[in-house]
């Protein structure tokens, strides 16, 4: 599957090779502690935990080399890609372990910056590549579209942004609770300005990555925290639903 033209198009396209191929896959995913929020149905964690376990294995499946950088707020757990069902366990089990070490009671004097992980990602990929990253990419900074443009340069990059429907719909008049695991405040989104300047904080943040996708032709693709990782896979490759139910 060429997972960049069918993500960009809606519709399944396939390269066809007559040699064999082996082609590299880098997963970052993404297992911070702002990962865990979910106002609907999943965490935030879940939705990109299932999302790259998914994409892992049909990548697997179609001979290439499978990899991936998993990421808390301390450590990054480094994968390199291979071509084994073994190498792909060690993926899946890093990324349950990190998702199993998030919870509420969780505080990080400082997180782990996202720009860390995607220096990573350029020191491991090389060229012809393809790379994934889902995250809620939180903590941008200057530098984090620099190495957006290296790591699109010579591979095949897609951006799957996770999200929660509360970020995008924030209420009119209530009083949100906020914690960092220590302290809890109330966020008044009747008062003055409240409401706007988060939607703005958000509003920015998608558009920084918009225009990484529109420059740099990485396909800026959404997951949200209100269905199954597996059915949003599958629209967003252009694929019919699954018959029965969720797989």
């Amino acid at each position: 599957i060429d997972w960049k033209v069918t993500a960009r198009t809606g519709s399944p396209h396939v390269r066809v090779y007559t040699e064999e191929r082996d082609r590299p896959a880098l997963l970052l995913v993404d297992q911070r502690v702002s990962m865990f929020f979910g106002s609907q149905v999943y965490m935030k964690s879940v939705i990109a935990a299932e999302a790259a376990a998914l994409a892992a294995h049909r990548i697997l499946a179609q001979g290439d080399r499978v990899g991936g950088l998993v990421f808390t707020d301390t450590t990054i757990a480094e994968h390199r890609p291979q071509r084994s069902a073994a190498a792909l366990h060690r993926l899946l089990a890093s990324t349950a372990r990190a998702n199993r070490g998030l919870s509420a009671d969780l505080h990080v004097e400082t997180p782990l910056p996202i720009d860390r992980v995607l220096r990573a990602a350029r020191r491991i990929t090389a060229t012809g590549g393809l790379i994934l990253v889902f995250s809620d990419f939180d903590g941008l900074t200057p530098d984090s579209e620099r190495h957006i443009r290296a790591l699109a340069r010579h591979n095949d990059l897609l951006l799957f942004q996770v999200h929660d429907p509360l970020m995008r719909n924030l209420p009119d008049r209530a009083r949100l609770p906020i914690s960092d695991a220590r302290q809890q405040a109330e966020l008044d989104m009747g008062a003055n300005g409240q409401r706007r300047a988060v939607s703005d904080f958000l509003d920015g943040r998608l558009a920084a990555l918009a225009g990484w996708s529109r420059r740099y032709g990485a396909p800026l693709l959404q997951l949200s925290t209100d269905q199954p990782a597996s059915d949003q896979l599958r629209r967003l490759m252009g694929l019919a639903p699954a018959v029965g139910g969720r797989r």
